[in-house]
């Protein structure tokens, strides 16, 4: 009887690893299909996403230099204005 016992426990033991192996089996699986449809829902994106390829692309280049010299002379204007200020706070100080 304990032949017996030996052999079921033995069997429940195999059936039990083999349900945990399958289980991380399937496990892996669906890890890797997810990965998988998740670079193939990129790549297709990526297929989709808008392209630059009618020279737009130097008109632009040339905006963004045009918005640089805007700002320049902006940041120009605004450290002329604040130099002003600050030589109307010192005319007014050497008065007082």
């Amino acid at each position: 009887m304990s032949r017996q016992q030996e052999s079921t426990s033995g069997t429940l033991f195999t059936l039990l690893s083999g349900a945990l192996i399958g289980a991380a089996g399937v496990g892996w699986w669906l890890l890797t299909e997810a990965e998988r449809r998740q670079r193939l829902k990129r790549q297709r994106s990526m297929l989709y996403a808008p392209r630059m390829q009618d020279g737009s692309e130097a008109f632009e280049a040339n905006q963004y230099v045009n918005r640089d010299d805007q700002l320049e002379h902006r940041v120009e204007q605004l450290n002329s204005a604040i130099s002003d200020v600050r030589r109307q706070l010192e005319d007014l100080g050497s008065k007082s």
